[in-house]
């Protein structure tokens, strides 16, 4: 078979559930797109699709890798073994071919790879750059020949590639021809040199007329306008630049505004005087940003501003790795700033969760005027995901607790014609007034106040505002959403974990059962404060508890330790990606193993 050589003890793929494709080469020569090709067309099929981008940290060149996993059921993770690599160079070749499983599949491009002879792999010749230089003479259309050879090997509908390069290319309209001759060829080559490609096709559902695939950025930023976002202020910073291109692109459409400011302590402080103006605000930002917006997160506390920050979390310290994963930021959402700063910390856990928490962390600001920090990561806001259109009509809105002109607000007090801006009612919530109000004339100041909002620095003073600002961020665990659950109930094993990780659990947990091994996943959404009602009963209802999570000190383990005082078993990773599932199946396993009855139950 010409360009096919089969090495040695391989013995093909076997039929399976799901499939996973590395397309990795050169950054900026079209990776990403080929990738992105490539999970709309198994979507628009009927394939749940999960993607992965990894990358270089350089602004041009470097190793890039996009990663599509489908599937014709559901899908938690990005996979842990390829199937089939598309290696563009060299250099892609020798950094993913340990990723290729036994009997998995090599495409490389002959102009630029070599691989040996050997292995437990087939590998097919595909000149990606003769044909995109040489036989087309275009030579951009490269990544749209590797997608449309991608595509086909997989089975996906030729009327489908087309209409998807119409689509995504039609509005170049003179290179339009090319691009589709570019599909074309990649078609053929893979009919004519891949006959036996029976073995990588996977039977599609009918196609869903309600999914949609976007990233986690995306999602993100979509339920930021269905939650009433209309002011975003940002600097540009991997991994969350996306939010800010997004809403730039989408905002001003309902009437909102987004400004890329000159650093990230002016996006915070915008967003802070938005905010006192009425509108909701929201920035977005990585961990070496967010250090930088602490101080503003502070008056925001001291000033009961309302204000919503996303943390795409990304490998550190300093400047660290900023195309890599980490779970690293926990300790500086949760406890950042100088003094005492109660605050609201929230976590998604998958692309569409990412919808939901937004809409969420909107409500908890406006509802506890306070500052909530949306602890995003690498995994979630880069990857694109095959997920339902979310039902609007099932999103609850809420907005702040508004001072009414005759100086009183759902039994709030007024002191004669002062208006309490700061009133210490039981809740803790006191209503806010806008500019223009008559009556409602206060300063939002960073200094400590009495009610009116004049600055007082005795010792009752402080205490009440302290216990008031505290008061109502406790009574916030009320509001804590739904936590991911998954396994069995009854399981004396339970693994308790937060943000992305959560889909890696799922499916380990699904390996365990099939080990004999029962487990319980329990994945809270509000991490500070940590809500009681939704893990003290379940701490209490399991022998063994194992917290995994993306970093190497644990620091969601230290919350849930020093909350509960109940020992648990810590699986970390910190290399930079996140967990693979069969190694963190392994690993707690291993845990169950080592944990004897009496140890594992001594901490209840």
């Amino acid at each position: 078979m010409a360009g096919v050589r089969a090495n040695g003890g391989a013995g093909g793929i076997m039929a399976q559930q799901d499939f996973v494709i590395r397309i990795a080469g050169e950054a900026g020569e079209g990776i990403q797109s080929t990738g992105q090709l490539l999970a709309q067309a198994a979507a628009r099929s009927g394939f749940r699709v999960l993607t992965d981008f990894l990358p270089p940290a350089e602004i041009k060149g470097g190793h890039s890798v996009y990663q599509v996993r489908l599937s014709n059921g559901r899908i938690y993770s990005r996979g842990d073994d390829v199937d089939i690599l598309l290696a563009e160079t060299q250099e892609a070749y020798d950094l993913n071919i340990h990723d290729l499983k036994p009997g998995g599949l090599l495409i490389y491009d002959p102009a630029e790879v070599a691989p040996p002879e050997g292995g437990t792999f087939r590998q097919v010749a595909f000149p990606l750059t003769e044909i995109a230089k040489v036989q087309l003479k275009f030579d951009r259309g490269k990544n749209v020949v590797a997608f449309a050879a991608a595509a086909t090997l997989f089975g996906l509908a030729n009327e489908q590639l087309t209409k998807l390069v119409i689509d995504r290319f039609g509005k170049y309209q003179a290179l339009l021809p090319n691009n589709l001759a570019a599909v074309e060829a990649g078609r053929r080559y893979v009919l004519e040199h891949i006959p036996d490609r029976e073995q990588y096709r996977l039977t599609a559902p009918q196609p869903a007329e309600n999914i949609m695939v976007v990233s986690g950025n995306q999602a993100l930023s979509i339920g930021a306008i269905a939650a009433g976002c209309r002011f975003f202020a940002g600097y540009p910073i991997t991994p969350a630049s996306d939010i800010m291109e997004f809403l730039a692109e989408t905002l001003p459409r309902v009437g909102g505004v987004v400004i890329q400011a000159e650093d990230e302590i002016s996006a915070i402080t915008m967003c802070l005087g938005a905010s006192y103006a009425g509108k909701k605000a929201m920035t977005a930002t990585s961990g070496p940003g967010f250090s930088l917006m602490v101080e503003a997160l502070g008056l925001a506390t001291m000033a009961e501003i309302p204000v919503v920050v996303v943390d795409a979390q990304r490998a550190g310290p300093s400047t660290g790795m900023p195309t890599r994963h980490e779970q690293g930021d926990l300790y500086l959402a949760a406890f950042g700033g100088h003094g005492e700063v109660p605050r609201i910390v929230l976590a998604p856990t998958s692309v569409a969760d990412c919808f939901y928490q937004i809409i969420n962390a909107f409500n908890l600001a406006e509802k506890y005027q306070t500052p909530v920090i949306v602890l995003s990561d690498t995994v979630l806001a880069v990857r694109t995901e095959s997920i339902e259109k979310p039902d609007l009509g099932k999103v609850r809105i809420e907005n702040r607790l508004l001072y009414q002109p005759n100086g009183r607000a759902n039994g709030a007090a007024a002191e004669g014609d002062r208006y309490l801006r700061y009133a210490l009612t039981e809740s803790g919530i006191s209503p806010m007034s806008l500019p223009g109000m008559e009556g409602g004339q206060y300063v939002a100041m960073g200094l400590e106040h009495n009610e009116v909002g004049r600055p007082r620095y005795d010792v009752r003073t402080h205490a009440s505002m302290t216990e008031k600002r505290f008061r109502k961020i406790m009574a916030a665990r009320q509001d804590a959403p739904e936590p991911d659950r998954y396994g069995d109930p009854g399981a004396e094993v339970g693994v308790l974990t937060w943000g992305s990780t959560a889909g890696a659990v799922i499916e380990a947990i699904d390996l365990l059962e099939a080990r004999g091994i029962s487990a319980e996943l329990l994945a809270p959404k509000m991490l500070r404060p940590l809500p009681d009602h939704q893990i003290e009963p379940w701490l209490a209802s399991k022998r063994l508890v194992i917290v995994p999570e993306v970093n190497y000190s644990g620091q969601f383990a230290d919350l849930v330790v020093a909350r509960y005082a109940r020992e648990v078993v810590r699986i970390n990773t910190y290399g930079g990606v996140p967990f693979r599932v069969r190694e963190l199946a392994h690993r707690i396993a291993q845990a169950v193993e080592q944990a004897s009855p009496v140890r594992a139950g001594a901490a209840r």
